[in-house]
């Protein structure tokens, strides 16, 4: 089993997949970095060399190869959904889980960033607002789970994905910590 996160740009994926992935004792993978490794350049300049089909076709090549991974934490890029393909091997390969943002906290939290090509626009907060609602319905179709991410910290994001997947039974909550916080507790 492995677990996919999905999500607006900016909700946390990376960050929230790391420490979901170290918690777990699992392996952690972004496909954006897995994509860049790849195509041995930025996305950026993918995007605009070769345009966005182009970069599509990359990248469900690389969720098609990510998703069937086990022992897997995915954090996926903002328009992995935007291709049913990739909605279809993440919900038949993965556990997917929304990380829900509004676009008031994605700007709230992005908009001093200037490396996101989507942010520079002259109303960010309007583009945002736009691919949210694009995406929304998309998100919600490939996930099995959705967590509101709005202000909580990191570690609380984690720990509501963690008892959200225990009480359903994906986890199990009698599991022993990983050996990285076994080490740092002295159990």
């Amino acid at each position: 089993m492995s677990i996919a996160l999905v999500g607006m740009p900016g909700s946390g994926k990376s960050t929230v997949g790391r420490q979901l992935a170290r918690h777990l004792d699992w392996r952690f993978f972004d496909s954006d970095h897995v994509i860049e490794q790849q195509i041995g350049c930025p996305i950026r300049l993918f995007f605009e060399q070769q345009g966005e089909a182009a970069f599509r076709d990359v990248e469900q090549r690389v969720v098609a190869d990510l998703a069937r991974e086990r022992g897997v934490v995915l954090a996926t890029g903002g328009g992995t959904v935007l291709r049913e393909a990739n909605r279809r091997a993440l919900a038949e390969h993965c556990v997917v889980v929304y990380l829900r943002s509004s676009p008031e906290e994605l700007f709230r939290r992005l908009r001093h960033d200037t490396q996101r090509p989507l942010l520079q626009v002259n109303d960010p907060l309007k583009r945002l607002r736009d691919l949210f609602r694009e995406r929304d319905p998309l998100y919600r179709d490939a996930a099995g789970y959705v967590i509101e991410t709005g202000r909580p910290s990191v570690p609380t994001l984690v720990n509501m994905i963690l008892m959200q997947l225990e009480l359903v039974g994906v986890l199990d909550p009698a599991r022993p910590p990983p050996e990285s916080l076994r080490n740092a507790t002295g159990h």
